[in-house]
């Protein structure tokens, strides 16, 4: 499909530059089928619209400080870099900024005396990075790195300790992402309390955003674009948790796309869910049929973006569309600190 059938005009005062506080202030436009109403609800009336017995998925991975700056150790190149990917305990696959300036071999010097050797260009033009010393990788980040916001909003206002906290979900446990789970942001304890109360089950995976998920789709035609992979784990005792409460009957409502995703590359042919650890770098456009989830609960996403064209394969492009364009209309807040929707296909 043609990457500008996902286009959409989108005013700047829509994009967020702050969260709502408290986080489940937030609204929420639930989209039911093909035809019915749009819903103008919040967050806060989860429980109501969903059922006894469905299930929300959450990721709890934890964001790393994966920004760094600094320099070519020789002095003569500025370098911005974001780390991507975790290779080993002490590689990770990062996006450079100014890369050109960097050869094979070449030392980097970011903040706090932390260094890095070049080791490897990728074919997406990412290379593999070796963090020099004895200190954990994860001390020396904390050390020199800083929250890796989204273009959109650091180049608007740039990035400061309060993201620190913003940008961090309540369940994030385990470190490893670039890029925060940002449907989950909206979660509060009162809020979970009350799913709690309501008998709607909670099931927890891990899937390790990646700095692919800020690129945009440079190919005109999707069958073109290729997702950079991530890691991502489900245990055996989730995957039984969702398979039993679909079994039931219940509904299986991912809390975000990353979750998807991975629900998605972990679901058999006869629609059980599998365990799963290792890479996944599945691209879900119209004409996919999902087989792991019955509804997504997400943020409003960029045009042309491969989540615009996830959220398209689960309601129908021009479903989404109009249901973007109702929410420009009536002022929702857009990407990730902005409001949530709820897809139930």
């Amino acid at each position: 499909m043609k990457v500008d059938l996902f286009d959409f005009e989108l005013p700047q005062d829509r994009i967020a530059l702050r969260p709502v506080r408290p986080r489940d202030a937030a609204r929420m436009l639930v989209v039911r089928g093909s035809e019915a109403p749009f819903e103008d609800r919040g967050v806060r009336d989860l429980p109501k619209v969903l059922d006894p017995g469905d299930v929300l998925v959450f990721n709890d991975t934890r964001v790393i400080p994966a920004q760094l700056e600094g320099r070519r150790a020789d002095g003569e190149a500025r370098i911005g870099a974001t780390l991507h990917k975790r290779i080993d305990l002490r590689r990770w696959q990062a996006f450079l900024r100014n890369a050109k300036r960097v050869k094979i071999g070449d030392s980097l010097v970011f903040g706090g005396g932390v260094t890095a050797r070049a080791e490897e260009r990728h074919a997406d033009g990412s290379l593999t990075l070796f963090f020099e010393g004895e200190e954990p990788v994860e001390v020396l980040l904390d050390r020199a790195g800083t929250m890796p916001l989204p273009p959109y909003i650091a180049s608007k206002r740039g990035v400061d300790r309060q993201d620190l906290e913003d940008y961090q979900t309540m369940f994030a446990r385990e470190e490893g992402a670039v890029a925060a789970p940002t449907a989950s942001l909206h979660f509060t304890q009162r809020l979970v309390d009350a799913i709690d109360a309501a008998g709607i089950g909670r099931a927890m995976l891990t899937l390790h955003v990646g700095a692919g998920t800020f690129l945009p789709v440079k190919a005109d035609d999707t069958d073109d674009h290729q997702m950079h992979a991530e890691f991502g784990r489900i245990s055996q005792a989730t995957a039984d948790q969702l398979n039993e409460a679909r079994a039931k009957g219940g509904k299986i409502i991912a809390v975000g796309t990353t979750v998807l995703r991975l629900l998605e590359s972990a679901v058999d042919e006869d629609g059980l869910i599998q365990p799963f650890a290792g890479d996944t770098s599945i691209f879900i456009t119209p004409g996919y049929r999902l087989k792991a989830v019955d509804g997504l609960m997400t943020n409003f996403h960029l045009p042309k973006s491969t989540l615009m064209m996830l959220v398209s394969a689960l309601m129908g492009r021009e479903r989404m569309l109009a249901a973007y364009q109702h929410a420009i209309t009536n002022e929702y807040r857009f990407y990730s600190y902005g409001d949530s929707s709820l897809l139930l296909p």
